[in-house]
C-alpha cells in the first residue's frame, strides 16, 4: 500500500447541500480542499450504485454494479452546462440539512433531470455523450433497458415480467425498446451526466493528491440487470429463480444467522468463461476509484449459501470458491490491484491464507478490540502488521461516543482506560481513539467523519438489521471549518501520515 496514509469516510449523500442530498457539487469540492488542507491521503465512501425506496436506500442494494446513482447528480453543475435554468436552481426541496429525506429528494431530482434532458435534446454538439454511449456500451444498453422495461410493466421484478422479455428473446426485446426509446435515451443521458460529474471530481481530489476509496458489494441484488442479462453465471432455476441464497450462520450475535436474500454465484460457470463478468466489474471499478474495498471478501473463499425458501440462514452450507484461481487471473490482469479486503466477523484459516498469499491488506476496527481476550486481541495496534487499514468504526459500527456510551460495560471501560494508561473523559476519547489509530504502524487510518467531530449514537450511518432511519446522517457545513482540519493536520503530521 505504499507510504502510511491516512483519511476520512464520507458518502456523498453525506455532504452539505440545499438540495436535500450531498451531490458532487460545490460541497465535495469544498470537502475535497477540507481533507488537502488537513494533509489526508484518503476520502472513503460508499457504493456509488443506484438505490431506491423499496429498498430503503442501502447503497449496498442496488439494480445494477455498475451505474451510478443519479439523485447524486449536482442541479448547480447542471445549471453551469445550460442544460438547467436557474429557476429549477432556486426552486429547492423541503428538506432537512441533517437528514436525507429520500422520497423528496428522488422526485426533485428525477424532475429536475427530466428538465434538462429535454434541454439536452435541443443541442445539436454531442460528441461527448456519444462516446460515453459507445465506451459503456457493453453495460449501459443493458441498464437503460432494464430500467424502461421496469418502469413499463409498474416496477414488477423482471423474473415477472412477460417470459420473452424476461427470457431476453431478441425479436420482443427489440420490438419493445423501440416502443420506449425515448425513456431508454434519458436513462443514458442521466448516467453521462452522473460519470461527467463524478470523472471530474475524481480527477480533481487526484490532483490534490487524494484517492478515493470505493465500496464494491461482493454479491449483487437478484432484481437487478446483473441478474437479468447475466443468468448463467447464478444458481438459478429453469424459471430464473434463485435455487439458493446468500447469507451468514448463526454466530455468537445471531442465533440464526443472517439471510442476505442475494443470488449466489456458480462459480464453476464463473471459471469455465475466465471470469470474464469479475473481471469487468474490477476493470470498470478501477476507473472509476482509486482503490477498492471488496465486502464480504470470504465469500471469495468460502460461502455460505442457504436453499431458497428458508425462512433464516440455519440450514445453509459452507460451498468453496476457486479463489487462488479467480486472484491469480486477477492479478495476472491486474498487477498492482489496489484491493482493501473486508475481513471482519469469523474468518476461516484458508481465508487468511489466500489473503496472505496475495498480500491483500484486511480491516482492524478499534471499537472491537477491548474484550476479555485482551491483549491478544488481533485489533489492538500492538498486534498489527504494516499491511492493513485500521478503522475506529465503519458505517455499520456505532460512533466512539455513541458506543462507550451505550455499548461498553464497566469492564469494558477498565481495560479501554488500561489500555491509554489513563481514565479519560468522553469528550476526548474520540480524539484519543484517532491518535491510537494513526500511531500505529498500519499503513493507512481511516475515520468516519462522526468520530472526527465527536458525534454521538443517533448520528450513526446504518444499525444492520434495521430498514428505517439508516443512510440518512449528514454533516452541517459549519461543522468542515478551519480549527477542526488544523488539529486534523498536526495529529496526522506527527504521526508520519502527512
Amino acid at each position: 500500500m505504499g507510504k502510511r496514509g491516512s483519511g476520512v469516510l464520507l458518502h456523498i449523500t453525506s455532504l452539505p447541500s440545499k438540495f436535500g442530498i450531498g451531490d458532487m457539487g460545490a460541497a465535495a469540492y469544498q470537502f475535497a480542499d477540507f481533507l488537502f488542507q488537513s494533509k489526508q491521503k484518503y476520502w472513503q465512501i460508499l457504493p456509488l450504485n443506484p438505490t431506491n425506496l423499496i429498498n430503503i436506500n442501502s447503497p449496498y442494494s442496488s439494480v445494477s454494479a455498475f451505474a451510478g446513482n443519479i439523485i447524486l447528480i449536482s442541479p448547480e453543475l447542471l445549471a453551469e452546462d445550460g442544460l438547467l435554468s436557474c429557476e429549477y436552481v432556486k426552486s429547492l426541496p423541503q428538506s432537512s440539512e441533517q437528514r436525507v429525506d429520500y422520497e423528496v429528494v428522488y422526485n426533485f431530482k428525477t424532475e429536475i433531470l427530466s428538465k434538462a434532458y429535454e434541454s439536452f435534446k435541443d443541442l445539436e454538439a454531442r460528441q461527448d455523450y456519444n462516446n460515453f454511449c459507445r465506451d459503456q456500451d457493453y453495460w449501459l444498453v443493458d441498464f437503460a433497458l432494464f430500467i424502461a422495461f421496469k418502469e413499463y410493466f409498474q416496477g414488477k421484478m423482471w423474473s415477472q415480467w412477460p417470459k420473452e422479455i424476461r427470457d431476453r428473446n431478441p425479436e420482443a426485446m427489440r420490438g419493445l425498446a423501440e416502443k420506449l426509446a425515448e425513456n431508454v435515451e434519458k436513462q443514458k443521458f442521466m448516467q453521462y451526466v452522473f460519470f461527467k460529474q463524478w470523472f471530474t471530481l475524481k480527477n480533481y481530489c487526484q490532483n490534490k493528491g487524494i484517492e478515493i476509496i470505493g465500496d464494491v458489494p461482493i454479491y449483487v441484488t437478484y432484481d437487478s440487470v446483473d441478474v437479468w442479462a447475466n443468468p448463467g453465471i447464478f444458481k438459478l432455476d429453469e424459471n430464473k429463480q434463485p435455487l439458493y441464497l446468500a447469507g451468514v450462520p448463526p454466530d455468537y450475535f445471531s442465533s440464526t444467522g443472517q439471510l442476505w436474500g442475494n443470488p449466489v454465484y456458480d462459480w464453476d460457470a464463473l471459471k469455465n468463461d475466465g471470469y470474464a463478468w469479475w473481471i469487468q466489474r474490477i476493470e470498470y471499478n478501477l476507473k472509476i476509484f482509486s482503490r477498492i474495498r471488496i465486502d464480504h471478501f470470504r465469500g471469495f473463499v468460502d460461502f455460505w449459501q442457504v436453499p431458497a425458501g428458508q425462512k433464516d440462514a440455519v440450514n445453509g452450507a459452507w460451498q468453496k470458491a476457486p479463489a487462488d484461481d479467480f486472484f491469480q487471473v486477477v492479478l495476472d490482469k491486474f498487477p498492482d490491484f489496489p484491493l482493501i479486503a473486508e475481513d471482519l466477523g469469523i474468518i476461516s484459516d484458508d481465508v487468511k491464507r489466500v489473503m496472505h498469499k496475495f498480500a491483500f491488506p484486511g480491516m482492524k476496527i478499534l471499537l472491537f478490540a477491548f474484550g476479555e481476550d485482551m491483549p491478544e486481541h488481533p485489533y489492538l495496534p500492538h498486534n498489527y502488521t504494516q499491511n492493513c487499514v485500521v478503522y475506529t468504526g465503519t458505517h455499520d459500527n456505532n460512533t466512539v461516543k455513541g458506543w462507550f456510551e451505550n455499548e461498553t460495560g464497566a469492564e469494558d471501560k477498565k481495560r479501554l482506560f488500561i489500555y491509554f494508561g489513563r481514565d479519560i473523559f468522553v469528550s476526548d476519547l474520540h480524539w484519543e481513539m484517532i491518535r491510537l489509530a494513526l500511531m500505529s504502524v498500519a499503513n493507512i487510518a481511516i475515520f468516519p467523519m462522526q468520530d472526527i467531530l465527536g458525534l454521538g449514537e443517533t448520528q450513526r450511518m446504518n444499525l444492520p438489521g434495521t430498514v428505517r432511519n439508516n443512510w440518512q446522517w449528514r454533516v452541517l457545513p459549519d461543522q468542515l471549518n478551519a480549527q477542526l482540519s488544523s488539529r486534523i493536520c498536526k495529529m496526522t503530521e506527527v504521526y508520519n501520515r502527512a
